[in-house]
C-alpha cells in the first residue's frame, strides 16, 4: 500500500526504504476513522478527547491528524511513563513522549472511587463503563489521564514549538493504539488495571459479571472478544 507524505517527502521515502532493507518493520500506525477523532473507542476517545481539552495543545493537535491518517507514524512504541515512534514528513523524525506515571495516592483515591462499579475485566477494557466510572476515569484532577504539565514532548524536527505536528500525530496515534490495546494506557501510567476489577472488600480478580446470577465468560467468547486462541481446560477424566 502507498503511503502519502509531504511534497518533499523524498528523504523520509528513501530512509524508510533504506531501514527495512536493513530488517526494520517500520509498521506504519493505521488509521481507520475518516473523520473527526482518529480513535473510535471509550479509551482512544477519551485520551484524544482530554488532551484536546487543554488550551497547550488545542490549535497544534488537528495538524497531527491529516499526518496521521496518511500513514505517517511508524513504529509506535508505548511503555511505562515513555512513547516512541517515527514520523515521516520532510525526513524521517524521532518522537519522544515522556509521561508521568501515576502518583500511588492517585490511583489508590481512583480504585477506591471505582470499588464496586467495575465487575469484570471485559467491562473495563471494552469501556463498557457506568457513568460514575467515566467520570471518575476522565476527571482532570483525579482521573487515569495525563495533564500537559505531566508530559515532556520532543522531536527532532526543526520546528520551535514544543508541540508540533509530528508530535501531535503521535499523540493522535497513542489513542489509534488503545482502541486495540487499552491496557497500554495502564501500562503507561504505571498502574495495574487489574486492581481496578478487584478494589471492592478486596474481591478477586475474576472474569465473573457483577449480576450474580450470570456466568462466567466462555473460553470461547473471550478469545473471540480479544481475537486471541484459548485452550479449553483438559478433562480431569483424561
Amino acid at each position: 500500500m502507498a503511503w502519502y507524505y509531504d511534497n518533499d517527502d523524498e528523504s523520509a521515502t528513501r530512509e524508510i526504504a533504506k531501514r527495512r532493507e536493513a530488517g526494520e518493520p517500520l509498521v506504519p500506525v493505521e488509521c481507520k476513522v475518516k473523520r473527526g477523532l482518529p480513535a473510535a473507542t471509550f479509551w482512544g476517545k477519551a485520551w484524544c478527547e482530554n488532551l484536546e481539552s487543554y488550551s497547550d495543545y488545542e490549535n497544534r493537535l488537528p495538524r497531527g491528524r491529516a499526518y496521521l491518517r496518511r500513514g505517517a507514524v511508524y513504529d509506535l512504541e508505548i511503555s511505562e511513563g515513555h512513547i516512541f515512534a517515527y514520523v515521516a514528513g520532510s525526513e524521517l523524525y524521532e518522537v519522544e513522549i515522556s509521561i508521568v506515571t501515576l502518583a500511588k495516592k492517585r490511583w489508590e483515591g481512583l480504585k477506591t472511587e471505582v470499588a464496586g462499579e467495575l465487575g469484570n475485566l471485559v467491562d473495563l477494557l471494552s469501556g463498557k463503563l457506568g457513568p460514575g466510572v467515566m467520570a471518575a476515569m476522565t476527571d482532570r484532577d483525579r482521573g487515569l489521564f495525563p495533564s500537559p504539565r505531566q508530559i515532556a514532548l520532543n522531536c527532532s524536527c526543526p520546528d520551535w514549538a514544543d508541540c508540533c505536528k509530528h508530535v501531535a500525530a503521535v499523540i493522535y496515534a497513542v489513542g489509534v493504539k488503545l482502541d486495540a490495546e487499552p491496557e497500554l494506557l495502564f501500562k503507561l501510567r504505571k498502574v495495574d488495571h487489574t486492581e481496578l476489577v478487584g478494589a471492592a472488600a478486596g474481591a478477586e480478580v475474576d472474569l465473573k459479571s457483577g449480576d450474580p446470577s450470570a456466568s462466567v465468560l466462555a473460553a470461547d467468547e473471550l478469545g473471540e472478544l480479544f481475537g486471541i486462541e484459548l485452550a479449553e481446560p483438559e478433562s480431569a477424566f483424561g
